[in-house]
């Protein structure tokens, strides 16, 4: 049994990183950019769908309605080579706290000035977005690498998700506040446009303020890395790690994997706001009361999916997951323009398999890493993880960009639940936790 006070410190991080991640990435900074670019290519639009195109980053003419998911993209591109380097640093350094509080500040910051978006500034939000989507993985590399200094094989699938379950409540708690903002900012004597940069600007101030307890906690990690990793220069290193990737066939199977489901989970949440308000024509007050409702029956989620890996094992866990996920999307294509209940219940089944599903895929892939480059290949799997995939977003983004159909970029997702379904069954856990030479838990 490792340090339950270092878990404890530990599950902070998820605290404080998924408010930003509730509040900002996948709730409002979407839909708000998407109406501040559209207010600047079609000033003069009351109804319907921009068709004039805007300048992402300055580059390449695209639809406004587009902007978020394409950002995303980006971010993962630039994230597949920063979280490299990240990783292989983290993993030499006798301080990874640092590197942990470095990250989550920088995107803190970013996140914090979104604050100053209004009128026609919405190229500045692109920019802060792709800067705090790349931080937000940067960190969340460090963060998940320590899952395999604070738990032991056995432990692992209840730890992982029992830090999600602490993000869960976390982001929860301040989206509720925002919600609260949101429904009586009339009376708070300020507009609509000023009660969203204040809920952006309160997600950054949450996730740099909570960063301070893990920062703090897990100061005295003990560094398990072998000398001759520790000595090698990172470069080098990162060299050996791609070149020595294909000893472990059954570690690379599961990132696959993972790429395209997770890939098909991080696009529906990121991109679900904007359906929601474009296409279905909900409120946004009561979007964001389902994503209030989804986010704490995630909670129980998480749990009970660790609770039901621990009796039939982590992978038959998540394969249940992606079955319902297909379900899901087919569903949210199905539900008829401003039919509130149907949302809800659509959010309440999201809830439950959203956490579950995530944090089992975390806890099954440090079992498949290594000892001694737990961040550098932790910063392979965060490129495919939470808001900075990019597959599902730039099909997303490119489907809508070619027929204005959000119903259509969503359905188009349904493909990779069932390639990432299928390439995961594939996956034999016992060999790829062997070939690393890692313990076999005792479920597996």
């Amino acid at each position: 049994m490792r340090s339950t006070r270092a878990q404890r410190s530990w599950y902070w991080y998820d605290w404080a990183n998924s408010a930003f991640y509730t509040t900002t990435a996948t709730v409002l900074i979407s839909p708000y950019l998407v109406s501040l670019a559209t207010s600047a290519a079609c000033p003069d639009l009351t109804e319907g769908t921009c068709t004039r195109t805007v300048p992402l980053l300055g580059l390449f003419p695209v639809l406004p309605g587009a902007l978020p998911s394409l950002l995303a993209t980006i971010s993962t591109l630039a994230s597949a080579v920063i979280l490299l380097f990240v990783g292989a640093a983290a993993d030499r350094s006798a301080h990874p706290h640092r590197w942990l509080g470095a990250t989550a500040w920088i995107g803190a910051a970013a996140g914090s000035l979104m604050f100053l978006l209004m009128g026609s500034n919405w190229q500045l939000g692109a920019w802060l977005m792709v800067i705090s989507l790349i931080a937000f993985g940067a960190s969340v590399v460090v963060y998940d690498s320590m899952l395999v200094r604070i738990a032991g094989p056995d432990e692992r699938d209840r730890v992982s998700s029992r830090g999600w379950a602490w993000g869960y409540v976390g982001g929860g708690v301040l989206l509720a506040l925002n919600f609260l903002v949101l429904s009586v900012y009339p009376s708070l004597g300020i507009d609509k446009a000023m009660a969203v940069r204040l809920c952006l600007l309160s997600a950054g101030l949450w996730w740099a303020g909570f960063t301070i307890i893990p920062v703090r906690g897990l100061r005295g990690l003990p560094r398990d890395v072998p000398a001759e990793v520790a000595a090698r220069n990172p470069l080098r290193q990162l060299a050996s790690t791609f070149a020595g990737m294909r000893r472990y066939p059954q570690t690379l199977a599961f990132l696959l994997a993972f790429l395209f489901y997770n890939d098909g989970i991080q696009t529906v949440i990121v991109s679900s706001s904007v359906y929601a308000i474009r296409e279905l024509g909900i409120e946004e007050n009561l979007v964001l009361a389902t994503f209030l409702l989804t986010q704490f029956v995630a909670i129980a989620g998480a749990l009970g999916f660790g609770r039901i890996a621990a009796r039939i094992g982590a992978k038959r866990t998540v394969l249940i997951g992606i079955a319902i996920w297909l379900v899901v999307v087919l569903v949210a294509f199905s539900i008829p323009a401003g039919v509130v209940g149907a949302l809800f219940g659509l959010g309440a089944a999201i809830g439950v398999v959203m956490g579950g599903t995530q944090a089992l895929s975390r806890s099954m892939y440090s079992q498949l890493i290594p000892l001694g480059r737990e961040s550098e290949y932790f910063s392979f799997y965060q490129a495919m993880e939470r808001g900075t995939s990019w597959l599902g977003t730039l099909t997303f983004g490119l489907v809508f960009q070619f027929t204005q159909s959000y119903r259509l970029a969503l359905v188009a997702l349904m493909a990779f639940f069932v390639v990432g379904g299928v390439l995961l069954a594939r996956v034999d856990m016992r060999k790829g936790i062997m070939d690393a030479g890692n313990a076999l838990p005792k479920v597996l």
